[in-house]
């Protein structure tokens, strides 16, 4: 592969060059990841910045129909944006529908638009193992704005907030208790709430479950990355394309003021330094599973265990002191 090529088309915007390069970093082979480090390196020194968005959601909140609008929304005002969206995987084969790209029809055609479906390979958090580096090829690639869909909502789905400049989190009306529908963890994260659906018969309901986010947040710890007023829930209709301008400029507030206040580049530097301890982590677990010395040990240690000689506690504690010795 010509690395050097590729990370000029790349820089240039060309988005078959992206679509391999973000093939390549998905890639587990250790080859393909160390091309990958290597592409990684050549395009960091260039800078180039995007706004990049995290979106989470319940189930059948419409994800898909806020971020094709939304998108739409964006692109018309000739900004260029990207959609990582990542699909549940199969425990079985790692594959995954990905069905992104169909629901999100009217936006994989605009040209200003670009939609990367992975599949999250039951890594948790509610991303790819690997997004955080596909958003940095978005960004080289000379993309505005990066969406970065998951999976879903619940109690793991927070690792966005660890690669996005904002977290918005996306809820339905009329679910029950949405009070209870999402865990507070979650809302502690979120900068804005936005309730979808605000439309039709649904719209009395929306802005009712709008009232009670907003009130339930006003209880939260207020968190010095935030300006006054924030975070805030808001009341959308993808379907209408109704309050998205105004979520759009709630979004471009809360950016510009980070950046003004350092938490903009502060919060960057704490994700890049969040990342780099975690592929430290991934490649000391790997080193349990390809090393085959290491592997030896896991057996025997875990036969040991599982036939009662020792404790689990203990044999952990023996794999841990042995890790790294010859």
């Amino acid at each position: 592969m010509d690395l050097p090529a590729l990370a000029t088309q790349i820089l240039t915007g060309d988005r078959r060059a992206l679509a391999r390069a973000i093939t390549l970093v998905e890639s587990a082979r250790a080859d393909h990841r160390a091309l990958a480090a290597e592409l990684l390196a050549r395009l960091a020194p260039i800078g180039r910045q995007a706004l990049r968005i995290g979106l989470s959601g319940t189930p059948g909140v419409g994800k898909s129909t806020f971020i094709e609008t939304f998108g739409l929304m964006l692109t018309g005002q000739g900004l260029r944006v990207a959609v990582l969206a990542v699909d549940p995987s199969s425990a079985r084969s790692g594959g995954s529908i990905l069905g992104d790209k169909t629901r999100m029809e009217h936006l994989s055609r605009d040209p200003l638009a670009y939609i990367r479906p992975s599949p999250s390979q039951a890594h948790l958090g509610g991303v790819a193992r690997r997004t955080r580096e596909a958003i940095a090829l978005c960004e080289a690639a000379g993309f505005d704005v990066v969406l970065i869909e998951t999976v879903g909502v619940g109690q793991s789905e927070t690792l966005v907030a660890e690669m996005a400049d904002l977290f918005i989190l996306l809820l339905a009306p009329a679910g029950g208790d949405e009070l209870q529908g999402v865990k507070r963890g979650i809302m502690e994260m979120a900068d804005l709430i936005l309730v979808n659906k605000a439309d039709g018969d649904l719209k009395p309901a929306a802005l009712r479950t709008k009232s009670d986010y907003a009130g339930a947040l006003r209880l939260l710890r207020k968190r010095p990355q935030d300006p006054p007023g924030f975070p805030k829930a808001l009341a959308v209709s993808a379907l209408n394309d109704a309050g998205l301008k105004g979520a759009w400029d709630e979004m471009q507030h809360l950016a510009q003021w980070r950046r003004a206040e350092g938490h903009f580049d502060r919060a960057r530097a704490e994700q890049a330094r969040h990342w780099f301890e975690a592929e430290v982590r991934e490649g000391l677990l790997a080193q349990l599973t390809q090393d085959a010395a290491t592997r030896a040990r896991m057996t025997r240690l875990g036969t040991a265990v599982a036939e009662g000689r020792t404790a689990p506690a203990k044999a952990a504690a023996e794999m841990l002191t042995t890790l790294g010795q010859p």
